[in-house]
């Protein structure tokens, strides 16, 4: 299997040669030529295979043999081995209609964790085994940089920098990648939002010149990799709901989602054949992803500041590959569209288009008042503490769960990275002692202006050798 640009100015590229490129060279984003389908009785197969096995299973349908079984199943114990949970995401049973698929059993506790912690180890892999240069450069609204950070720390031939909103991510999260003092990990602090950082991150991928000369690598959802090792926990918990709720149940999926990557990995999953019924985008006040459902209109909004901030996010990189297979793989029209939200600031799907839509997505932008209700009643009632986050997700379910449904609800992410929110309804949570410990350590970050001059500069004198976090 090769791998196209949503824009379809980029000849073929195997597997790994995709990865590596991150984001397209005509700056869309890579797909696969096909979606495999998996029939029935594959399935059926798969379902009483652990998580590491079905990772391998859906892996390889994708990877074209690049990469020998044998190194396959390491990289993926490698992965997985800090996992604090043999099962990786197990669900928990809330009540006869909702079940939690628990995706905060890694290193840094968010569901970020399931991706790229296999990320960081493929990395390592290609850079030992095709000298690879692999400098590595995200941008993230919280929890992907951390994770990034974790997986690739220490790591030979390996450098990375990571971007974040000064001031606008919670303070485990701020201190979860700024207490890295490793030689490979440089912090910068952008004094602006998320989509400040991602809009310089996709500069600089833009400019092949520079990403050429400095080996730049992407460790954000635009890489195809993180897309694809979140596809696995779509069909883990499918199987494990129609196992523990009976066959006959109808399983809607609701996904906490700001850069449409998480969704649509169960766009994805649902495509190569995985029944599930509804997939239901959970956002929270920055509601584009809601507003295109329920209008046809994409357009970024004012940004707002939430209880939620991994989903503060008001431009949805992965947008592009749902409107990729919305527009029935027509590349060209996806360049116009594209064209037409960089001119105009907002794109519109109108008639059967929009209908398409409602019957594949269904959406709710959840707001603060309502994830600090639900945390309180589900903690009330259940017993369960619930991060704003997953609550979005849990929102949803209460707007779009009928009779004969059962939702998996997504918790990305353990409610100790967000107590600030949590104290707000006097609720006092015990501490995983990784976190806890957090407090005590120094940091090392470079707090920057919202500037990609400055960015740049960083990062030259960063690879060179010159740069170093400051404390």
């Amino acid at each position: 299997m090769n791998y196209i640009s949503t824009r379809g100015q980029v000849a073929p590229k195997g597997f790994i040669d995709t990865v590596l490129m991150g984001l397209g060279e005509d700056g869309g984003l890579m797909v696969p030529e096909r979606i495999p389908a998996v029939s029935s009785d594959t399935l059926e197969w798969w379902k009483g295979l652990p998580f590491r096995e079905l990772f391998i299973e859906i892996f390889s349908l994708y990877a074209n043999d690049e990469i020998p079984q044998g190194d396959l199943k390491e990289l993926v114990d490698a992965s997985y081995a800090t996992f604090r949970d043999p099962e990786v995401t197990p669900l928990r049973k809330l009540d006869d209609s909702l079940y939690i698929l628990e995706l905060f059993h890694g290193p840094t506790f968010a569901f970020k964790d399931v991706a790229l912690q296999f990320m960081g180890e493929f990395y390592s892999y290609v850079s030992k085994t095709r000298g690879e240069i692999i400098h590595i450069l995200g941008a993230t609204s919280g929890d992907t940089g951390a994770a990034a950070i974790q997986g690739v720390r220490g790591k030979e031939g390996i450098k990375i920098c990571i971007l974040h909103p000064h001031e606008k991510v919670s303070k485990v999260q701020e201190l979860q990648m700024t207490t890295v003092h490793d030689e490979n990990v440089l912090n910068l602090s952008v004094k602006g939002n998320f989509d400040d950082c991602q809009r310089i991150i996709k500069e600089l991928f833009s400019d092949l010149e520079f990403k050429g000369e400095h080996h730049l690598r992407a460790i954000n959802s635009i890489n195809f990799v993180r897309i694809l090792a979140q596809t696995v926990y779509y069909f883990y918990a499918y199987f494990r709901a129609a196992e523990q709720a009976g066959e006959s149940k109808k399983i809607n999926v609701s996904v906490p989602s700001g850069n449409f990557g998480n969704i649509f990995s169960g766009f994805l999953a649902k495509k190569m054949g995985l029944p599930i019924h509804k997939l239901i985008i959970a956002t929270n006040e920055n509601n584009i992803l809601e507003r295109f459902v329920k209008t046809g209109e994409y357009r970024p909004g004012e940004f707002r500041k939430t209880h939620s901030p991994s989903m503060d996010i008001q431009v949805a990189s992965n947008f592009e590959r749902y409107l990729y297979y919305l527009l029935d793989e027509d590349s060209a029209k996806v360049s116009a569209y594209m064209g037409t939200l960089a001119s105009e600031g907002r794109i519109v799907v109108e008639g059967d288009l929009l209908r398409r839509v409602q019957s594949e997505l269904q959406a709710l932008g959840a707001t603060n008042e309502q994830n600090l209700e639900l945390i309180g009643k589900y903690r009330s009632e259940t017993g369960y503490l619930l991060d704003p986050h997953t609550a979005c997700g849990v929102a949803a379910y209460e707007a779009f769960n009928e009779d004969g449904e059962i939702t998996v609800s997504f918790a990305t992410a353990h409610p100790a990275k967000f107590d600030e929110a949590i104290r707000l309804l006097d609720i006092v949570q015990e501490f995983p002692v990784e976190i806890a410990e957090l407090i005590a350590k120094e940091q090392y970050q470079t707090v920057i202006e919202n500037d990609k001059a400055e960015v740049t500069r960083q990062l030259e004198a960063f690879f060179a050798g010159d740069a170093v976090n400051k404390a």
